[in-house]
């Protein structure tokens, strides 16, 4: 086939941040890409402008007639009564069933178990068209994909090779900052050294001329003038040259880490029961029984993991724990009425309030320094960040702020579905500092086991043959 997509200084801006600018290059039938960065970097807006669901603030792309795109997007609101990954899998037969020549996919193995993710690797490996892929899983990016498109510091960086070729690149890359920031180091005490120097020299130079001229004012003065004007100029020279370097040692920043600190204190929780179901079943409204035998005790240390195949039945049990009216529970319950949730949609943030807005109504009684200070515990710092609309937020950014409402009114007890889905490995490093000095307990849903491993849990569930079991 001859179907070509051409991109020429292509450029996204918002209000509060540059993603990229002056992106060009050219895709042929075939390639198998992946678009990966950190979130917010522009991966999912990329991905929309080839589809053309979205307009670039600059540049332009040229695709020839012959491409037909499948697409399917990372938040899947179709087929509402399935899990993540059942939604996951009727979104691709359906994207598929088009035969598109070009496949559009954003961080398609986000919700998927293991059995899932093998299948959708070999179905991918199998597919004779172009395939775009932004995702953050090394397994995808290593084993389905030959050329990365790394979005990073407001640019797209094109790497041929495999996810292996790209992570030793990155390592020397690393590096090569460790080394140049050394010498940052040493080239500041340098110029401080040699502007010591250069005031010490200034006033031995007044001190001789005051003696030298003492009888010749005139003379006095124009020699103090020479020597303060090449003070000056090495004292403009040196700070000039500091200044360099500082904005250097700025662009080289390594990532952020989170301080959260809680409304509620460890120390203000009773080592009393929040969870608790006997001979418990949950099912819906004229449906069959979904889990059955539910026998599960937890309390405010409790740090519990729930593990299972895609529709399995996880986030059934989440929502009956939360009162979900459209789940049918069997058996004695007795669940907490404040308990904190969190979900991959964010689904707690309003869309058109701002960053600020959202915590200003959650703590009424913080003044305008203290709602900073706590936004500036979860990255949100500068006045444009503070006061963007929730809508313009990247999904890294919603998790941040979310996190942010749940320290901000802290409950005892927290449920986590999935919310490790669509975020780089810096806002797992953040999801992870949080849990694990939140002071209270939580159950999270989550395939990716690495990051579970992290956690500082106490017990791990698995949901088998509809029957919950301790792992």
């Amino acid at each position: 086939m001859t179907i070509s997509i051409q991109i020429h200084e292509l450029g996204v801006s918002f209000s509060h941040k540059t993603c990229f600018e002056n992106f060009s290059t050219q895709v042929n039938y075939g390639d198998r890409i992946a678009i990966i960065g950190q979130n917010g970097s522009g991966k999912s807006t990329m991905i929309k402008i080839l589809q053309n669901q979205f307009e670039p603030t600059s540049g332009r792309i040229q695709i020839s007639k012959d491409v037909i795109f499948g697409y399917v997007p990372q938040v899947i609101y179709e087929f509402e009564s399935l899990s993540g990954g059942q939604r996951l899998n009727q979104a691709l037969t359906k994207a598929l069933s088009a035969n598109p020549n070009v496949l559009l996919l954003d961080e398609p193995t986000n919700h998927l178990d293991y059995s899932n993710r093998k299948s959708l690797m070999r179905m991918l490996n199998n597919y004779p068209g172009t395939l775009i892929a932004a995702s953050h899983d090394v397994e995808f990016l290593q084993n389905c994909v030959d050329t990365l498109w790394h979005i990073n510091n407001g640019k797209v960086h094109i790497f041929s090779g495999n996810y292996n070729d790209y992570i030793h690149e990155v390592k020397i890359k690393r590096t090569s900052i460790k080394h140049e920031l050394s010498q940052i180091e040493r080239q500041k005490k340098d110029a401080h050294q040699a502007l010591m120097k250069e005031q010490e020299r200034a006033s031995k130079r007044k001190t001789y001329g005051e003696k030298k001229y003492a009888d010749d004012k005139l003379a006095l003065r124009a020699a103090q003038g020479k020597g303060e004007n090449t003070h000056n100029k090495n004292k403009k020279m040196i700070a000039h040259a500091k200044d360099d370097l500082l904005e250097k040692l700025s662009s080289l920043r390594l990532p952020e880490v989170l301080t959260p600190k809680f409304s509620l204190k460890a120390a203000d929780l009773k080592d009393c029961i929040l969870v608790s179901i006997t001979d418990g079943s949950v099912s819906y409204k004229g449906g069959e029984v979904i889990l059955q035998n539910i026998n599960l005790s937890l309390n405010s240390k409790s740090r519990i993991a729930l593990q299972g195949d895609n529709g399995s039945g996880k986030s059934t049990l989440l929502k009956a724990i939360l009162g979900d009216k459209n789940v049918i529970k069997s058996g004695n319950w007795h669940v907490p009425q404040d308990t904190g949730y969190l979900d991959q949609h964010y689904n707690t943030l309003l869309t058109e309030k701002s960053v600020f807005e959202t915590i200003a109504e959650l703590a009424p009684t913080w003044n305008h320094a203290e709602i900073r200070k706590h936004l500036n515990d979860f990255l949100f710092r500068k006045n444009e960040e503070v006061n963007v609309k929730i809508s313009q937020l990247s999904g890294g950014e919603k998790l941040r702020l979310s996190l942010a409402q749940i320290a901000a009114k802290t409950q005892k007890f927290l449920i986590l579905d999935e919310i490790t889905n669509n975020v780089d490995l810096p806002t797992k490093n953040h999801i992870m500092e949080f849990l694990n000095t939140y002071p209270g307990g939580y159950i999270i849903v989550c395939h990716d086991n690495e990051f579970l491993e992290k956690l500082h849990l106490n017990e791990v569930y698995l949901i088998k043959n509809k029957t919950l079991l301790h792992k």
